[in-house]
C-alpha cells in the first residue's frame, strides 16, 4: 500500500512518477523497497490517469476499487484482506486466552473446594 502512496504523493507535487522518484520516497519513509514492486507499479501506472482515477474513487469507493482492474487495485484488496484476516486471527487468539483463562479460574476454585 505504501507504493500506491508514494505514487500519490508525487502525482500530488506535480512530480514525475517514475523507479528512481517512488523509490526516493519509500526510503525517505523508512521502507524496505522492494525493485521488484516498484517496478510493476510504474508499468501499472504508464496509461493511468491518476487524478481521473481518484475523482472515481472518491465517487464510488467500493465500485472504484472492484472494476478498476488495475494491479495497484488488486493488490490493495488483498492487502485489506490480509489485514483483516490477521485482525480476525488476533481476536480468536484474544478470546481463546480470555476463555482459558476463565477455565484456568473455575478449575483453581474446584480444586480449592477439594482440597478445603
Amino acid at each position: 500500500m505504501e507504493y500506491v502512496y508514494a505514487a500519490l504523493i508525487l502525482n500530488e507535487t506535480g512530480e514525475e512518477i517514475n523507479e528512481d522518484n517512488i523509490t526516493g520516497v519509500l526510503e525517505a519513509a523508512g521502507v524496505d523497497v522492494e525493485e521488484s514492486r516498484v517496478k510493476a507499479l510504474v508499468a501499472a501506472l504508464e496509461d493511468v490517469d491518476i487524478e481521473e482515477a481518484v475523482e472515481t474513487a472518491a465517487a464510488a469507493p467500493a465500485a472504484g476499487a472492484a472494476a478498476g482492474g488495475s494491479a495497484d487495485a488488486a493488490e490493495a484488496s488483498e492487502t485489506a484482506e490480509a489485514d483483516d484476516e490477521e485482525d480476525d486471527e488476533e481476536d480468536a487468539a484474544e478470546e481463546a486466552a480470555d476463555e482459558e483463562g476463565e477455565d484456568e479460574e473455575d478449575g483453581g476454585e474446584g480444586l480449592g473446594e477439594l482440597f478445603g
